[in-house]
């Protein structure tokens, strides 16, 4: 069943749809929800108890801040790459599509790097050592293989070629300036940013350079849009990542502490072995000595 203007403004008992800022359509059998496109004030929006396959028509709804869509027929994670450009959504209801897979806590930990902005998924709410987890250990969601699949603009051109020089991303993978870029953006997209326009992005050097000098390079130029609460984001995942490095380094450490230990308890072995049977000849020695004075005496 499709969404229509009509069916909207009955619900949310609204004159136009610009004035939509909540609606409830739980249990209405929906299939077709592209009437979104055109209701770019909704806040919370109720779509639990539908068959929705795709949350591309929710890309523009920038206000949203509340969505339910538990008890769906979302087939992939890959759906949440609409949702990222939704700057001001904090409160998801996901479960129950087929899209949560089996394992629950690979689960969240995927949505939390998908949408790293939440503050409760599945009516659970989301602590800062879970985004953090989340940020390190969860996988990345791409966008989905219907988006990817569009690959013209309205002009017949390809959308990935450059408007200056006609290369492709592909093909310009090498350019320092792109490649910091790239970096720079795929930070600001997993954190629900905008990303920066190339005209507006500045590389300090036009030689290439390691991978790291560049994802360092890049998050230091993202910490400078940061809010308050972004950074309280990246600070917790930073902590905990150094948590994880000390404790790998001290693993190691003891380790080698050990080896370095056995090897010398057994060389003192070795050497107590050696001292024995030196002494032990050394007293036979002895004994033998008087025996062959004797002998001679007789």
């Amino acid at each position: 069943m499709k969404l229509t203007r009509k069916l909207v403004l009955a619900k949310a008992k609204a004159s136009d749809l610009d004035s939509v800022k909540k609606l409830n359509c739980w249990g209405c059998n929906l299939t077709d929800i592209s009437i979104f496109t055109q209701i770019p004030h909704i806040e919370v929006l109720t779509l639990s108890v539908n068959s929705i396959l795709s949350l591309a028509p929710l890309s523009g709804c920038v206000c949203l801040s509340e969505l339910y869509l538990r008890r769906n027929l979302v087939p992939s994670l890959s759906e949440l790459s609409h949702l990222r450009p939704l700057t001001r959504l904090r409160v998801l209801w996901l479960a129950e599509n087929p899209c949560c897979g089996t394992d629950p806590s690979q689960y969240r930990l995927n949505v939390l790097r998908c949408l790293p902005r939440l503050h409760k998924l599945d009516n659970q709410v989301v602590t800062e050592e879970e985004l953090a987890f989340a940020l390190n250990e969860g996988e990345e969601i791409t966008t989905p293989p219907a988006a990817a699949q569009k690959q013209f603009s309205t002009s017949g051109q390809p959308e990935n070629v450059s408007s200056t020089n006609g290369q492709t991303e592909a093909e310009s993978e090498n350019d320092p300036l792109n490649y910091s870029m790239e970096e720079t953006n795929k930070i600001r997209e997993q954190l629900g940013m905008k990303p920066i326009p190339r005209d507006k992005f500045s590389s300090p050097s036009p030689r290439p350079a390691a991978r790291k000098s560049h994802t360092l390079e890049a998050v230091l130029m993202l910490l400078k849009d940061l809010e308050e609460e972004e950074l309280r984001i990246v600070h917790a995942a930073t902590q905990n990542r150094q948590l994880r490095t000390h404790t790998h380094l001290n693993t190691l450490t003891h380790t080698h502490s050990n080896t370095h230990t056995h090897t010398l308890q057994h060389s003192h072995t070795h050497s107590n072995t050696d001292t024995h049977t030196l002494q032990h000849s050394h007293s036979n020695t002895h004994t033998h000595t008087p025996t062959l004075t004797h002998t001679l005496q007789h």
